[in-house]
Parts: structure tokens; sequence; C-alpha cells
């Protein structure tokens, strides 16, 4: 038999309810920032997109 081990589950369900509602509160928090910067550079993507392609056609025109 295995030796029981003291102080294993001692947790409340008002413990696990705090644990698992700072989760979700991080969970949501962590949504917004990431919508947030996607509607902030979102339209920034294109243009970064057609200097990336600009600079490569240029370096084997040897523009640069």
């Amino acid at each position: 038999m295995l030796p029981s081990t003291p102080g294993r589950g001692d947790l409340d369900v008002e413990d696990l309810l705090k644990i698992i509602l700072v989760l979700v509160v991080i969970y949501i928090a962590i949504n917004i920032a990431f919508d947030v910067i996607g509607f902030v550079f979102g339209p920034l993507s294109n243009i970064v997109g057609l200097i990336i392609v600009v600079l490569i056609v240029a370096y084997f025109l040897d523009y640069i």
C-alpha cells in the first residue's frame, strides 16, 4: 500500500475557485492585449511586407 501523505488534498473549494478565477482573469487580459496589439499593428503588416519585398528586389538589382 502507498503511504498516505499528510497535507495532501487540504485545499478548500473556495481556494480552488479563487485560483480558477485568477487564471480566467489572466486569460481574458492576455486575450484583450493581443486584440489591441492586432488592432494597432494590423494595418501596418501589409506595409512591412511590402517594404521587405522592395528591399529584396533592390538587393537583387544591386541598388543596395
